[in-house]
C-alpha cells in the first residue's frame, strides 16, 4: 500500500466533528416531534394501517432501510410490521416513469396500495423533489398521514403537510450531514416504536 501525499486524518476528524455538531443543533428541534412520530406510526399499525416510504439516491436507500427494519426487526425480537418501500421495484418504476412522468413513480403507486389511516413516510433533503412532493399529494388524497423527513428550508414539502402530519427538518446545508441526521431520526422511530409496542427493555 502507497502511501497518501495527504495526511487525511485530520479531515476524518473534521467530518465526524460536523456530524455530531449537526446532530446536537437538530436535538432540540426533533426531540419532541421524532416522540410523536413513533406514536404515529404505532397508531397507524394498530389500527390496521401500515407505513408506506420513499425518497431519491440516499433517502431510497434511507426508505428501504426504515422499511427492513419495521418487517425484520430492529434490535428487539418481535413480530414484523407492515411496511412498503415504494423504490424497490423497478419494473414498477420504470413502467411509470416510461408511460408517465418520473414525477408520478410514488404517487402512482400510493394511489392504487393507501388507504385511509396508512402513513406515508416522505424523505427528501431539499423537501423540493417533485416525486415526493407528488407523493404527498396522493396520500393527502388517500386520506392518509404524513411523516416528513426533510431539510434546509423544508421546500415545497414542507408547505403540503397539515396539522396531523409531522415533520422532522435538518438545518444545514450539507446533503450528507442531513441525511445523516435522518438515519438517525429513522433509528429513533423504530426504537420508539418498539418500546411503545413491547415495553422497555431496561
Amino acid at each position: 500500500m502507497t502511501e497518501s501525499p495527504l495526511n487525511l486524518e485530520p479531515y476524518v476528524q473534521r467530518l465526524f466533528e460536523e456530524s455530531i455538531e449537526t446532530k446536537r443543533r437538530a436535538l432540540p428541534s426533533l426531540q419532541r416531534p421524532l416522540a410523536a412520530a413513533a406514536e404515529l406510526v404505532v397508531q397507524s399499525l394498530l389500527s390496521g394501517g401500515k407505513v408506506m416510504s420513499c425518497g431519491n439516491g440516499g433517502s431510497a436507500a434511507d426508505a428501504q432501510h426504515f422499511a427492513s427494519e419495521m418487517l425484520n426487526r430492529f434490535e428487539r425480537e418481535r413480530p414484523g410490521l407492515p411496511a412498503i418501500a415504494l423504490t424497490t421495484d423497478s419494473s414498477t418504476l420504470t413502467s411509470i416513469a416510461n408511460d408517465y412522468t418520473y414525477s408520478e413513480v410514488f404517487a402512482k403507486q400510493i394511489a392504487a396500495l393507501g388507504h385511509p389511516g396508512d402513513l406515508l413516510l416522505a424523505i427528501s433533503t431539499s423537501g423540493d423533489s417533485l416525486n415526493v412532493v407528488r407523493a404527498v399529494e396522493a396520500a393527502k388524497e388517500q386520506q392518509m398521514k404524513v411523516i416528513a423527513l426533510t431539510g434546509r428550508e423544508g421546500g415545497r414539502l414542507a408547505a403540503l403537510l397539515h396539522d396531523e402530519d409531522i415533520e422532522l427538518r435538518v438545518a444545514g446545508d450539507s446533503t450528507a450531514r442531513i441525511q445523516e441526521v435522518h438515519l438517525l431520526c429513522i433509528h429513533c422511530i423504530c426504537d420508539l416504536v418498539d418500546r411503545l409496542l413491547l415495553g422497555t427493555d431496561e
